[in-house]
């Protein structure tokens, strides 16, 4: 039995820039960070011939190519998988349509755990390039490749996405009170709306190509991506929510569905009761929300959103990994 642990991510700045049509003309990057919410793979070999697979699902099949969980079963052809296995998904939190990178984090424990299985050791580059070559090139999911690396790597980083198509993951270092600070005043709430980026994310690749005001947009935000690195690695952390602030305006404006009525007005009650930046995660309609403000007016942002639902949350550092083999 293999059991593996890849985490989710929160990113901050700079979504977007991680689509081909953009940094495949000039250079984007993102600020992220992977969180202590986590989607557990558990692999072992099956008693009875085929691939039982269970998520919200269940699935039993005999040939691989009958899978109809996309990601699973295009991982388990990439690596050649001839054995009769039973593998099982568990995830901390809703793991579909939730802007937290779930699909991605699924598709990189999933890796991870039959490269052990198979004896190799995979690097969190290896993960995350065959994480995307599924992803973005096999299954054509209109997709960045923020999360597979965020999700590989973990921790909190600046990725940088190059016009080569190659992708190199910063450290952001400041010293540890600055992490705690930022950790300590994050809060994140679940709106209950659940949806599919896909559609969003198509929208801003059409809006990228298409509008030059667009790509501006874009450039404004890997411009704040650098700016936020910046002021982390100074330890100046009092401008994270503004830095936040002024992101999440600039998002609005990529493609239409980002923002809705609903999280519009979230995001008001929230900066009246002293949030000073936030943003939707992932590419907007739904998901989570998350807020930066200082600790002493949590109390009132979450009694101005009483009808979301609190989530508490930490960072993590490791990335995904290997935490349990048994023969």
């Amino acid at each position: 039995m293999i059991i593996t642990k890849t985490p989710f991510r929160m990113s901050f700045v700079g979504g977007g820039s991680d689509l081909e049509s953009y940094y495949g003309n000039k250079v984007g990057a993102v600020v992220s960070t992977t969180i202590d919410k986590y989607v557990f793979i558990t692999l072992n070999k099956n008693f009875d011939k085929g691939i039982n697979l269970k998520y919200s699902q269940v699935e039993k099949v005999e040939n691989i190519s009958d899978l109809q969980h996309d990601r699973a079963r295009e991982v388990l052809k990439m690596l050649k998988i001839t054995d009769s296995l039973e593998i099982s998904s568990l995830a901390d939190i809703p793991s579909k349509g939730t802007g937290l990178g779930s699909s991605s984090s699924f598709t990189v424990g999933l890796l991870q755990a039959l490269h052990a299985y198979k004896g190799e050791y995979a690097s969190p580059e290896k993960l995350a390039q065959e994480a995307c070559q599924i992803e973005i090139d096999i299954l054509g999911e209109p997709i960045g490749k923020q999360d597979q690396y965020a999700a590989a790597y973990g921790g909190l980083n600046l990725i940088q996405f190059n016009p080569d198509g190659s992708v190199a993951v910063d450290p952001i270092i400041c010293k540890k009170d600055t992490i705690q600070e930022l950790e300590s005043n994050i809060l994140m709430f679940y709106t209950g709306i659940t949806r599919s980026a896909s559609n969003i994310l198509a929208d801003q690749k059409k809006n990228l190509e298409a509008d030059k005001n667009k790509a501006l947009v874009m450039d404004k935000m890997v411009k704040l991506a650098f700016d936020l690195k910046n002021e982390l690695q100074e330890n100046n952390v009092s401008a994270f929510g503004e830095i936040l602030n002024e992101n999440w305006n600039l998002k609005k404006q990529m493609a239409s569905g980002v923002s809705t009525p609903a999280i519009d007005d979230w995001y008001d009650l929230a900066m009246k009761a002293g949030a000073t930046g936030g943003k939707l995660l992932g590419a907007g309609g739904g998901g989570f929300l998350m807020f930066y403000a200082p600790k002493d007016k949590h109390v009132q942002v979450r009694q101005s959103l009483n009808m979301l639902r609190p989530i508490d949350l930490k960072f993590d550092y490791q990335g995904s990994k290997v935490i349990f083999i048994h023969d």
